[in-house]
């Protein structure tokens, strides 16, 4: 604009650090087959986008494996929190298992421009059959496709594996290589009217997610290992575990890195619970150590989406003093704050490196930032010594001949 002759202007200065909000990481993304569900409230192939508590949307979903899946979900939440920010991918029922898988793979394809069509970006994944293998020696074709699927989102997903056998849950666990995949080696029981059916687990351990992300204001930094599933009459077969006894079925599963559900049982030094049942995991498919506790791939995807929404801020500006100080300012001050609230565990505070960032760089625009962040490992294992104390002898000496001497 024209400044006045006469007069005044007024301005606001653009260079101070800036806040973010991060993200909803508890919103979930469901792909499977529903035969009966209402054709237009949930179209085949399309992402359709409803909160779990709205019983009308339940109603039209059916009776197939989509109602289950939101069912089971629903079954996790406690409180206020009675509902999930679901988007359901409604596929045909093939002629067999694999045509049905072949769909949810064509599905999976799609994901990237889910967040675009619904108006928001699932993080929690979950997808039916994939306990099903076309013989011992291949992946699932849904179990191939997912890591891929994945990264287009920044999310994760709990994967139900072959719960027969522990030997066929840890030979489908030996088909996966992701740091976004979690293998669960067991389904569920549950209740349908006054039937006893066995049904997927997976969708109750992203209820598990969403549940414990709730309890922490929302933010994926926490574990959800040694919590309770609920909405279950049993498991489908009884794995022997001890939380003492590192031989145990139990242990070897999870020393493969899936996922299982054991029982509680009273008066059992080892169980995990006196009732109820329990989820135990924490690990993903990845093969090395620094990322394989699934929550701290969510921790850092959710830190990751803080960063774009800082970037998306400052790009187009000048490189200057004040800019560059703005931006580093806004990325250490979120990390202080993750840092207080005891998410992660400490981070780097000189990120910007000159040697890192020439002035060819520089002048191409291009600030390179060093970043680490050391997110928060769950409590694994407890490794007490228990030894005889002598001290205490000698104070009992001590005691005695001081009463005694009291008397006298």
């Amino acid at each position: 604009m024209t400044a006045p002759n006469f007069g005044m202007t007024f301005s606001r200065s653009n260079n101070e650090p800036v806040p973010v909000t991060g993200a909803d990481f508890s919103k979930m993304l469901l792909i499977e087959a529903s035969q009966d569900a209402d054709p237009l409230a949930f179209p085949l192939g399309q992402a359709v986008r409803f909160s779990s508590s709205d019983p009308d949307m339940l109603m039209k979903l059916g009776t197939g494996p989509l109602r289950d899946a939101v069912a089971g979900i629903n079954s996790q939440l406690q409180g206020l929190n009675v509902g999930a920010d679901v988007t359901a991918i409604r596929i045909a029922e093939g002629i067999n298992v694999a045509a049905t898988v072949a769909n949810i793979v064509a599905a999976l394809a799609l994901v990237g421009s889910v967040p675009a069509l619904v108006g928001g970006t699932p993080r929690l994944v979950w997808c039916g059959r994939t306990a099903w293998r076309p013989d011992a020696d291949t992946a699932n074709p849904i179990v191939a496709a997912l890591p891929e699927a994945l990264e287009k989102l920044l999310a994760i997903a709990a994967v139900d594996v072959d719960d027969t056998s522990k030997a066929n849950a840890i030979d489908a666990r030996e088909t996966m290589n992701s740091q976004r995949l979690m293998p669960v080696g067991i389904a569920a029981r549950v209740y349908e009217g006054t039937n006893l059916v066995t049904r997927p687990m997976g969708p109750r351990v992203l209820g598990l997610f969403a549940r414990v992300d709730n309890e922490n204001q929302g933010k994926p930094f926490d574990p959800i290992a040694n919590r309770a599933i609920y909405g279950i009459a049993g498991v489908s077969r009884r794995i022997p575990f001890s939380l003492l006894d590192g031989s145990t079925e139990g242990q070897q599963l999870l020393d493969a890195e899936v996922s299982i559900v054991v029982p509680g049982e009273v008066n059992v030094d080892g169980a995990i619970a006196e009732g109820g049942f329990t989820f135990i995991g924490a690990d993903n498919t990845d093969n090395g150590e620094l990322w394989k506790q699934i929550h701290q791939v969510r921790g850092a995807d959710f830190i990751t989406v803080k960063l774009i929404q800082i970037y998306r801020q400052f790009l187009g500006r000048k490189i200057t003093v004040d800019m560059a100080e703005a931006l580093i300012n806004s990325i250490l001050f979120m990390l202080r704050d993750h840092k207080a609230a005891d998410d992660i565990l400490g981070y780097n505070r000189q990120i910007f490196i000159p040697d890192q960032n020439s002035p060819e760089n520089i002048r191409l625009g291009r600030i390179k930032l060093d970043l680490g962040i050391e997110p928060a490992p769950l409590f694994r294992r407890a490794d007490t010594e228990i030894h005889r104390y002598r001290t205490a002898v000698e104070g009992l000496i001590n005691d005695i001949f001081a009463r005694l001497n009291t008397v006298a």
